[in-house]
């Protein structure tokens, strides 16, 4: 596995302590480097890159380690070490960089396309960079990672045992609708139980957040996030077109889908807690017992598809890239960490045994093949694609993964569940998404909300893009602060319509592999290799497919999951 050769540094000693007098040295070093020639720019550009490479992966180790154990002080200590003492003097040197990138003279011999991303994102920062933002980005960052902390406290005790609320929610699929129910209150009761101090928080973070704007010379904080986030490829009315997209050509479909299971289950009401349970009354789907299991099983997918992709897991586990197993004190979530200077990313999640599980690590092993594809690039900027280009390669993965799923499940009928399932999932999150993504354009182009305010737009949210089949009587409190459980709005703002444009191009690619698998899977890989040296479009495009969210487009990509969900059952929706 060439691709996750570590890069040997050039620049930065390898007894470099992470202390900032230690630190310092190499950023005042790029600042009076003269640059007399276009590879005298270059070899600056790869320094900074290597430093920058450096930084991130020890933030990096201390972000993992912290998540994996919320209580461990001493990780607590060493990420709040960074964040404080290293973090905001960083700001000040970025900016200087970046000033001496635009002004160089031969910066405009840069004209090979991998580099105009990398310019183009160097003017954004200038635009944006105040110095009175450093310490509220600091407090930011401080202020965010209290929910996680919250989040990770969170448990509740079903027939005497005590289960985060991650394990608690495999009993929503408990065939026994009395136990739904029951873990279904006591799930939303413990998230109830914070809901002021989780309003407050966001508040907070909410005032924070217009305060940047307003330094940065911006009337809100979705404008100035738009900027930050270098949306260079779509805009705001982008944006409402998916939104509109979404309501137009899923919500019906998804509603029908809860007719079906409102019919098969013989229900005269669809509760919240039915939602999740197999349409055939069978009991949760079990793919798997341990975290090892999960990791070979999914090994074995993966060489199925391409032995590349295997063998990037493989590697995962032999360095103990790893930790897999839900317990109390992690936080809640998963992720994949890329590690810039190492190339083997790292694989955070919550595995308690179900189908969740499974499509998550498929989604997080997109992510790694994504990360390892593109170390060999030469800037660490160019490894850093934005999250629509990033989620493509994970969502995709679950999808095209799934016609190896038997190799989780022992019989075609659970196999054709766990498809089902998926695809109900895919149905159910992209209202989601728009949900989330349309209540943060609400939220922050109207900061001085009072909190019925955000109730009231948020229920009208939830009539406009939830299920009208769903029935919420009696649940109005619990209906109203389900955006509480969503981690972006806390730690990564307008950081969500990525995973709905990705679904797209994801459903769209995996369409393509269905026609030709081994052209898809070469086409897949190279956009992946691409990084971020094109535009988001040219990189689906690379990929076979387009960078499309107009309702045609959407209600195409629709019928061909209608089509597929069909499949699943023995008769039609």
């Amino acid at each position: 596995m060439n691709n996750t050769t570590k890069i040997e540094r050039s620049f930065v000693s390898n007894e470099l302590e992470i202390k900032w007098e230690g630190i310092e040295p190499y950023f005042k070093a790029l600042v009076k480097r003269e640059l007399k020639s276009l590879e005298d720019l270059k070899q600056w550009l790869r320094d900074r890159s290597e430093l920058a490479a450096v930084l991130e992966e020890e933030f990096a180790w201390r972000y993992i380690r912290m998540n994996i154990e919320t209580e461990n002080m001493e990780f607590q200590k060493a990420f709040q070490f960074f964040v404080q003492e290293i973090n905001p003097k960083l700001a000040p040197y970025q900016d200087e960089l970046n000033r001496k990138l635009h002004s160089c003279p031969h910066s405009h011999k840069l004209k090979a396309a991998e580099y105009q991303n990398l310019l183009k994102s160097c003017e954004t920062q200038i635009a944006l960079y105040r110095e009175a933002n450093i310490p509220l980005f600091t407090q930011l960052e401080e202020d965010a990672q209290k929910f996680g902390a919250l989040a990770a406290k969170m448990s509740v005790e079903i027939d005497g045992k005590e289960y985060t609320l991650q394990q608690a929610a495999k009993f929503l699929k408990s065939t026994n609708r009395d136990k739904r129910e029951r873990s279904y209150r006591l799930i939303q009761k413990r998230r109830l139980k914070d809901k002021t101090a989780l309003n407050e928080l966001f508040d907070k973070l909410i005032k924070l957040r217009q305060d940047v704007s307003q330094n940065a010379g911006f009337a809100n904080y979705r404008d100035y996030k738009f900027k930050a986030l270098e949306r260079f490829d779509y805009s705001v009315e982008d944006c409402e077109v998916f939104h509109k997209s979404i309501k137009q050509a899923v919500v019906p479909l998804a509603e029908t889908v809860d007719r079906k299971r409102k019919a098969l289950l013989q229900l005269d009401q669809l509760r919240p807690w039915d939602t999740a349970v197999d349409l055939d009354e069978k009991q949760p789907l079990e793919p798997f017992e341990s975290a090892d299991e999960l990791i070979e099983k999914t090994i074995k997918c993966f060489d199925r598809i391409d032995p590349f992709f295997g063998d990037c897991i493989r590697e995962m586990k032999r360095k103990k890239h790893l930790d897999l197993e839900s317990k109390k004190g992690k936080a809640p979530g998963g992720f994949n960490y890329p590690l810039y200077e190492s190339g083997l990313p790292f694989i955070f999640m919550n595995a308690v045994g179900s189908m969740r599980d499974v499509t998550t690590m498929l989604h997080e092993g997109g992510h790694a093949i994504h990360s390892v594809l593109a170390h060999p690039l030469e800037l660490v900027e160019f490894k850093s694609p934005p999250s629509e280009v990033a989620e493509l390669a994970s969502m995709s993965m679950e999808l095209i993964s799934m016609d190896q799923w038997d190799v989780f499940f022992d019989n075609e009928d659970e196999l054709n569940r766990a498809k089902r399932e998926q695809l109900l999932d895919v149905l159910s999150t992209l209202p989601w998404v728009a949900t989330i993504d349309k209540f943060q354009h609400w939220i922050y182009t109207n900061p001085d909300h009072t909190h019925e305010e955000r109730y009231a737009f948020w229920c009208n949210l939830m009539d406009d893009f939830g299920s009208n089949v769903v029935d919420w009587s009696g649940l109005e409190e619990e209906r109203k602060n389900l955006w509480q459980k969503q981690l972006h709005l806390y730690e990564v703002p307008f950081y969500y319509i990525e995973y709905g444009m990705a679904q797209l191009g994801a459903i769209a690619l995996w369409r393509n592999y269905r026609n030709d698998p081994k052209k898809t899977i070469a086409q897949y890989k190279a956009a992946l290799q691409v990084g971020y040296t094109k535009s988001i479009g040219e990189i689906y495009q690379t990929a076979g497919i387009e960078f499309n969210f107009s309702e045609a487009y959407v209600g195409e990509l629709m019928n061909f999951v209608q089509e597929e969900i069909n499949l699943t059952f023995n008769t039609k929706l």
